[in-house]
């Protein structure tokens, strides 16, 4: 049985192919569902976000996982494998370990330390267990791998600064337009990353926030967070036409703002940026050819940000060491988990004896009162537990050790366990 990831991320392919096998919504516990149901796979989850979407699955088969979960990505992004494979990257057991921790420390960010992601690591883990997908290695996976998230950005430095994606987006478009005080921005977008821009709006003073969404409920509530205005996307045209800076997030399957609406909206002389940080991609690709009209993506937040990465790499040796000693707990009680099942085999058997036992001798025990026949099971039960009590810790202890495997076979032979 082998840990597997296999995905595609900011390092292993560009956005035209990530924005194709970007997964959200229904699609993520559709996805658990398809995935866990092949042979192959015993366990998944599925994480997707702007930056990658990879599959994380405890395989049956290692070589038809692979090529099962493979598939599955080229088929949601209408890749054949050939086309796939250049952009595919794969790491199996120690390696799919310590990805999954970088991942959830922010190591593996396009932002070093961002605090989007351990969100995103927790919701994948969330929607592997209620569809199924997550059972006992996954989950203690996962568990550690949140816990070594958390204690990366309290004992250490990493997370200081820009620590989003949304934040960065703020600082990238300032650099281009200096101070937003008197600037009219729009944030496209009313959901967790567009709650991110709008306050990192508010903080660097931009003087009105219009938050356009499809619900006009979510984007009044955010709007009113941050002394904005909400509108719904109906009045698109109309705001596109006097903003300054626009910030597109949304998790439309299809393009927010194409090259007709800002045709209509704008007037030609009037320059606009447009950050467009959604996966898939907000804006027509067309768009960022129209006279007076900027428009960046999320390559364009990569190589900003990659600028600002010294800041923190002298804090990644020490995330590291708390990776490495999380890394640690995981592999004991990974293996300790594996002496489990035969542990409780043991256990089962030994309780088979004593009940044929109890049952051989039950005519000499006719005669004995409810009370007296309550403390026999209670002896025979104590006498098996104690027996079995010091074997039991050491099968645990020395799981994953050559005298580990010495003993598991002796138990196996001596109790008959197969």
């Amino acid at each position: 049985m082998s840990i597997l990831v296999i995905g595609v991320n900011h390092r292993s392919g560009p956005l035209s192919v990530l924005e194709r096998v970007t997964l959200s919504g229904d699609g993520l516990p559709k996805a658990v569902n398809t995935l866990v149901s092949r042979d192959n796979i015993r366990e998944v989850a599925v994480l997707s976000t702007c930056n990658r979407t990879e599959i994380y699955a405890v395989t049956e088969k290692f070589h038809g996982a692979f090529d099962d979960i493979r598939d599955f990505l080229g088929g949601i992004g209408g890749l054949n494998a050939e086309d796939l494979s250049a952009f595919v990257f794969a790491q199996h057991d120690e390696a799919a370990v310590e990805h999954l921790f970088e991942v959830a420390a922010g190591l593996d960010s396009v932002v070093i330390g961002e605090s989007e992601i351990l969100g995103q690591v927790k919701s994948a883990w969330e929607i592997a267990q209620s569809e199924g997908g997550a059972r006992s290695t996954l989950n203690l996976l996962f568990r550690h791998a949140i816990t070594a998230g958390k204690r990366a950005r309290t004992e250490t430095s990493i997370g200081r600064g820009t620590v989003s994606m949304s934040h960065a987006a703020v600082e990238m478009a300032m650099e281009r337009l200096g101070p937003l005080e008197g600037a009219q921005v729009l944030v496209v977008g009313a959901g967790a990353m567009g709650d991110g821009i709008a306050v990192a709006l508010h903080n660097a003073g931009a003087g009105e926030i219009i938050v356009a969404n499809r619900s006009a409920g979510r984007g009044d509530a955010l709007a009113q967070r941050v002394d904005g205005r909400a509108v719904g996307f109906e009045r698109l045209p109309e705001v596109l036409g006097t903003a300054d800076l626009v910030l597109t997030c949304t998790g439309s399957e299809e393009p927010v703002i194409t090259s007709e609406l800002i045709s209509l909206a704008r007037q030609p002389l009037r320059p606009i940026l447009i950050v467009d940080i959604a996966l898939p991609r907000d804006v027509e690709p067309s768009v960022g050819e129209l006279p007076g009209v900027t428009v960046w993506d999320l390559e364009d937040l990569r190589t900003w940000a990659e600028r600002g990465r010294n800041s923190r790499l002298s804090e990644v040796d020490s995330v590291r060491s708390i990776l490495r000693e999380q890394i640690d707990r995981f592999r004991a009680e990974s293996t300790a988990l594996q002496a489990t099942p035969l542990v409780i085999a043991m256990r089962d058997r030994a309780e088979q004896v004593r009940l044929q036992e109890l049952e051989r001798h039950s005519s000499r025990l006719a005669d004995l009162t409810p009370e007296q026949r309550e403390s026999v099971e209670v002896i025979t039960r104590s006498i098996i537990a104690k027996m079995l009590h010091a074997p039991s810790v050491r099968l645990k202890d020395q799981a994953g050790t050559p005298r580990g495997e010495r003993n598991a076979a002796a138990v196996a032979d001596l109790f008959d366990l197969g």
